[in-house]
């Protein structure tokens, strides 16, 4: 023992000794039994005839010590792994590569896209601070100013010679093109703040959007992986069936268009639920987000919120920077607004495409409105308050709160369901009200001997001019007129619904016009249509987007409704626009038919190529009186000219079929 302050200390193996022989245990909280109830236990297990937890131990020793080994050398075996699985899948892509490209075409693009944001990333990593040194130089501000003017300058002359030299060949681009300066200026005689316009916005958003339209419409190779793309989609979504035959049947499912189209939603939802908890829509959204930040200058949020755009719906966009929304100024609102008219969800592009209308333009429609709809934003209602967003970071977008793959497919179906409940009744209701009004004018046209007066007769001609300069030939302005007017005083779906009727008119062959009344439009309308139409910007909108933001911020249901008529009317110039790029980018493609190969062979249907070549073979027919008609051109001295002409007489109608 020993003396502490005047007092004896027992030694601390002393008061141990002691504690065991009394079969207690010494523990950092005191004092516990646990040494009386392990010799309870060896001493039942004894009894019992059970071996000692010593003797266990020693048995379980070899299972320690590779649980051990695999706990100390754990990631060593997930990359040896990762590296099997990675030669795998590599021998599995050459052979599949090597087999037959063309079947592989989609797991090679997949592959590329993986590499290629693997790449990013590891030189992110490993090479971001590096990067970012050798481009301090650029943010000089004397330099950064030349640069600026220097590309400017470089832009405006390389638009003027592109123009120049592109449209000798087709005078009637110019007139889209005029069709754009009409669009912009009056925007900015609506606008809010003539001298605060960003015009740096603006000119960026609309060169980007050009940028684009040239990629998609005018190069081979991204013509091609547009189309490629549409392709794809029109495969995956006819997966729908699969479920749809088997809950209404495969006879409702081919023939009636609620069992065809609405699934197809619900199957979307429950798809971009399942990536959005993968987190691969956020990822898309934030890097797109960044790229229009960092080249039109917009705040984080409002950004954001476009972007997201181009995947979700108007109200569902907005959830993204739901946290924001009550401090955003009304510019960055009104952006905010401004994308959700301009732009159509992913839900409904599949809809759309069900309808037979041209996936890869509607594709490059929605992705192509993005930045357009933030510089027309910012050319309407340009920013005159002080944002708390303009950090160049972003916003971070969780993922989803799902907590695995099946909840979260199981939440988006059921999500759509409501989504496509409500286009079935908006499609009921706009069609009867529409079929009422009709009606009711046709009455009161009759009244004053004005036959066949109709809401889209009101359009065609109120809205004519305003087609005509985005490139439509004035015989088709009629009725692109009032496919227009139906899309932003009734629904979009029921004017693509229309497009998707004249369409199958012209595939099918039927004539172009009968009775004095024209049938169908031409491809090159066909095309600007699309892109018109492309957009939730209609007045019933207004109701759901004010419903949807206003829940999220009642305090600012004032704020909300002073711009939300502007966002509408912006919102649908932004597809006028994208409609006009696309007039003065589209080129007829692919090889024309040889009619003459055609007629020579015997068809017993009517198709475009069949219609096309038959009023062909009218033109070049001549009369001789009694006598057999005689042909000219490619017709002439062919031996099967009047059995072709025989064969188009029997579908067609012309004066040479007497």
């Amino acid at each position: 023992m020993e003396k502490t302050n005047g007092r004896e200390a027992i030694a601390p193996s002393t008061v141990e000794t002691g504690i065991e022989n009394l079969g207690l245990e010494l523990t950092e909280e005191g004092i516990s039994p646990e040494k009386t109830k392990r010799t309870e236990d060896q001493g039942h297990s004894l009894e019992d005839g059970l071996e000692p937890p010593t003797q266990q131990r020693k048995h379980l020793q070899p299972f320690n010590r590779a649980r051990s080994f695999c706990k100390t050398h754990g990631g060593l075996f997930k990359k040896i792994l990762l590296s099997l699985l990675c030669v795998a899948y590599a021998a599995y892509f050459l052979a599949a590569c090597i087999l037959n490209f063309q079947r592989a075409l989609a797991l090679f693009v997949l592959t590329c896209l993986v590499l290629l944001i693997l790449v990013y990333h590891f030189l992110k990593r490993f090479f971001g601070k590096k990067i970012t040194r050798c481009l301090k130089p650029l943010k000089n501000s004397c330099l950064k100013f030349w640069m600026k003017w220097v590309f400017a300058g470089a832009s405006l002359v390389g638009l003027i010679l592109w123009l120049a030299l592109d449209t000798a060949q087709r005078p009637e681009q110019l007139i889209s093109f005029a069709g754009i300066c009409m669009f912009i200026l009056i925007l900015f005689a609506c606008s809010k703040h003539h001298s605060a316009v960003s015009w740096r916005a603006v000119f960026w958003g609309l060169g980007l959007q050009f940028v684009f339209g040239i990629l998609v419409i005018r190069t081979d190779p991204g013509f091609n992986a547009f189309q490629w793309l549409g392709e794809q989609i029109q495969i995956f979504l006819h997966y729908t069936e699969a479920g749809s035959s088997f809950v209404f049947g495969d006879t409702l499912v081919k023939n009636i268009f609620a069992f065809q189209a609405l699934p197809i939603i619900i199957f979307f939802g429950c798809i971009m639920s399942i990536l959005y908890y993968l987190g691969l829509v956020q990822w898309v959204v934030q890097k797109v987000a960044w790229f229009l930040q960092i080249t039109l200058g917009t705040t984080a949020t409002e950004t954001l919120a476009v972007a997201g755009n181009i995947f979700v719906g108007m109200t569902e966009a907005p959830l993204l920077i739901r946290p924001y929304l009550g401090d955003m100024t009304l510019s960055e609102i009104h952006a905010v607004m401004t994308g959700g008219f301009a732009t159509i969800s992913g839900t409904v592009l599949g809809a759309f495409i069900s309808f037979g209308i041209d996936a890869s333009s509607l594709i490059s429609a929605s992705v192509m409105a993005a930045p357009s709809a933030l510089a027309l934003s910012k050319l309407v209602y340009p920013e005159v308050e002080e944002s708390k967003f303009k950090n160049k970071e972003g916003v971070k977008l969780p993922r989803g709160k799902e907590k695995n793959v099946l909840e979260a497919a199981s939440n988006g179906a059921t999500d759509a369901i409501g989504l496509a409940a409500n286009v079935a009744a908006n499609l009921i209701a706009f069609l009867a009200v529409l079929a009422f009004i009709n009606a009711a004018l046709s009455w009161l046209g009759e009244l004053v001997d004005i036959q066949g007066l109709t809401f889209q007769v009101i359009c065609s001609y109120i809205l004519r001019p305003m087609v005509f300069m985005m490139g439509v030939e004035w015989a088709d302005c009629p009725m692109v007129a009032e496919m227009v007017g139906i899309k932003f005083f009734t629904n979009e779906f029921v004017a693509y619904q229309q497009l998707s009727q004249y369409k199958n008119k012209r595939l099918s062959g039927v004539e172009e016009w009968i009775g004095g009344e024209k049938q169908w439009i031409s491809v090159r309308a066909e095309i600007i249509t699309t892109f018109s139409l492309c957009g939730f910007a209609n007045l019933s909108s207004i109701g759901i987007t004010l419903g949807g933001l206003t829940s999220m911020v009642p305090h600012r249901k004032s704020d909300l409704s002073k711009v939300v008529v502007s966002a509408l009317l912006t919102g649908a110039c932004v597809s006028l626009i994208s409609a006009c790029v696309a007039g003065i980018l589209y080129v007829p493609r692919g090889t024309e038919t040889d009619c003459v190969s055609f007629l020579n062979m015997s068809f017993t249907n009517r198709t475009y190529d069949t219609y096309v070549c038959c009023r062909e073979l009218f033109q070049s027919t001549l009369l001789n009186g009694t006598n057999p008609p005689s042909f000219s051109g490619p017709w002439e001295d062919k031996e099967f000219s009047a059995i072709a002409l025989a064969n188009c007489c029997e579908f067609y109608t012309s004066a040479v079929c007497v």
